[in-house]
Formats: C-alpha cells, sequence, structure tokens
C-alpha cells in the first residue's frame, strides 16, 4: 500500500476517534454503499473532435451537477441518481467559447468561470442562469487581463470569483440596478503574481468567516477574511503543487493536486487559519483530475482529458479517482 496513503487512513482514523466531522479517509468518502443505485460514474457527451472538461457545481437541494467543457464552452447536466448526463447550454451560447469554474447558489442559480474568454474582443468574464438555463447576467469584471478559474457562495448569498492572472477575488450579485461585478479583494502586494495559474479553487471556511483560496502555481493556501485581510495558510510540510479544485467537508479539506495525480487532505481549522497535513493519496495516474465537489455525501471527481495526447471518450464525473 502506498506509504503517503497509510498516513491520510492513519491520521483520518486517529481524528475519527476523537469524533471530528468529515474526518474519514478519502477512499471511504468514494464508496456509495447507500443503496440509492446512484452510479459509480457519470457520463459526458463529449465532441467528435475531443472535449476537454474543468469544473463541477452541484445543487444539493435538486442532486443535480453542472460540469464545464474548456473546448467550446458546452456546459452539461446530470442527476446524481443517472448515469448518464445532458448538454445543458451549447458551445458559443451568450459569448462563451470556453467554460471554467462553477458553482451553485440556494435558488439553483448557476455561476459559470469563463477564464480567458474575456481576454479576446468584448466576451463575458462569467455568466449567470436560472435553473431553467434562462440567461440572467454576462459580465466583465472590473479589471484588466483577469483569467476567471473558479467561483464559490459567500454567507451572504453572492458568487465569489478568483482570478488565475492577479491575486484579485471579484463578487457578483445582483443590486438595485441588475447584476454587477466588484472587486471584492485585491491582495497586490501580499501574493505575488507569479508565471502560470494563481489563483484557482475556493471553498467558504466552516465558520463562514474566510474563503480558503488555493494558488496552484506555488501549492501555497490562503485565507481571503470577510474583514479584509489576506493571508497565508501554514500547512507544514505539505506539498500542494499543481493545487487545483478543493472540496471541504466539515473540518476536513481535499485538495485536488492536477498533474501531480494526488489528493491531498488537511485538517483545516473552523475559521480557515490553520491546516495541518493529513496525509495524500496517488489518484489514477492515465487521467487529470481537475476540481471536485461534494454532492449528496459522494465526492464527484472531474476527469480533465488534460493529459498528453488528444482527448478521447469515455469522458465521466468519476466517484473512484483510484480506478486504474
Amino acid at each position: 500500500m502506498n506509504k503517503r496513503l497509510v498516513a491520510t487512513i492513519t491520521a483520518a482514523a486517529a481524528l475519527g476517534g476523537l469524533g471530528l466531522a468529515g474526518a474519514q479517509p478519502a477512499l471511504a468518502q468514494q464508496d456509495d454503499g447507500s443503496g440509492h443505485g446512484r452510479p459509480a460514474s457519470y457520463a459526458l457527451t463529449g465532441d467528435p473532435e475531443g472535449s476537454r472538461f474543468e469544473g463541477i457545481g452541484a445543487d444539493q437541494r435538486r442532486g443535480t451537477f453542472y460540469v464545464s467543457e474548456v473546448t467550446g464552452g458546452e456546459i452539461h447536466r446530470g442527476d446524481v441518481r443517472d448515469g448518464q448526463t445532458e448538454e445543458w447550454l451549447p458551445a458559443g451560447a451568450d459569448g462563451r467559447t470556453t467554460a471554467r469554474g462553477i458553482t451553485v447558489d440556494g435558488d439553483g442559480n448557476v455561476y459559470v468561470a469563463g477564464g480567458p474568454n474575456g481576454l479576446t474582443g468584448d466576451r463575458p468574464d462569467l455568466w449567470v442562469y436560472s435553473p431553467e438555463g434562462e440567461l440572467l447576467a454576462a459580465l466583465r469584471v472590473p479589471a484588466d487581463e483577469a483569467f476567471l478559474n473558479d467561483v464559490a457562495i459567500g454567507p451572504d448569498g453572492a458568487a465569489y470569483f478568483t482570478d488565475s492572472n492577479d491575486p484579485r477575488v471579484y463578487r457578483v450579485a445582483q443590486g438595485a440596478d441588475g447584476w454587477e461585478a466588484q472587486v471584492w479583494a485585491d491582495a497586490t502586494g501580499t501574493i505575488e503574481r507569479r508565471e502560470g495559474f494563481n489563483l484557482g479553487g475556493i471553498v467558504l471556511s466552516s465558520d463562514r468567516s474566510a474563503f480558503v483560496v488555493a494558488q496552484g502555481n506555488t501549492g501555497d493556501l490562503w485565507r481571503f477574511g470577510f474583514d479584509g485581510s489576506v493571508r497565508a495558510i501554514d500547512t507544514g510540510d505539505a506539498d500542494l503543487g499543481n493545487a487545483d479544485g478543493l472540496v471541504r467537508q466539515g473540518n476536513r479539506l481535499t485538495v485536488v493536486r492536477n498533474f501531480d495525480h494526488a489528493l491531498a487532505t488537511l485538517r483545516l481549522s473552523a475559521d480557515g487559519s490553520r491546516a495541518r497535513f493529513l496525509g495524500e493519496e496517488d489518484t489514477d495516474p492515465t487521467k487529470v483530475f481537475t476540481t471536485a465537489k461534494e454532492l449528496r455525501g459522494r465526492i464527484l471527481f472531474v476527469e480533465s482529458e488534460f493529459g498528453d495526447g488528444p482527448a478521447t471518450p469515455p469522458y465521466q464525473v468519476t466517484t473512484d479517482p483510484f480506478a486504474g
């Protein structure tokens, strides 16, 4: 057995003995065992010439999830009980040529981050859709060269988008004059812009006082407080390079390390200011997983098709990132 996997299981078991929420080993999280007949994987409809995927958003109330396609900007929708997803929004819809992170708010509205979509011409940086697929907003953020990567819902119900080019987080909400995008936090001077992908995955701390944000090119985690503070999170000896998607379950944080083919597990304090490394597990070396979301007690991982060579089917979302 992988030594890092042993470390994860041992540490998680110890925490479980203390009654701490979400401390089970990651492997156990992927075993449905519910008797509800939910599939272990979900098929995505790809393009004949090849499709690559990235983001996933989960609607806990409806039991649905949404997956973004980098190649074309399609948005796919699935039901937790059905192994086949559908194309919900087509390529090119509403000026979208690519799509990255996705999240869903309490009303079922779907927020889509456009990555580099807005870098060319006057195309939008992000979109907001109703649960029925009606376009509610297509916005540009008030910044040059923005690359919107991931998005999470804050305690105020607004959506917060990370920027992979500059250390900024944008707030998107409906105001008195309609939907608006604003710079919520600018950490220039605290977070150094590096070559490659900077801010990416984002999750809300369990006490809802801050966001935890991953910087993929450095492997750092940052705490963006709702008091305006931004500071590094001490992760000890953890190697979080290529950190992409983040999943928080109670005080347990799972970090998807895409091209490193690994899942790192940390114990996160309630306010997101401290993180203790528990261990790491190797994922399937033939696949690249970009991000993941928890839905109805299981973690759903996006198989991105970002590996070497052309993208080829089967395209899917899986609950088992370890299977060969």
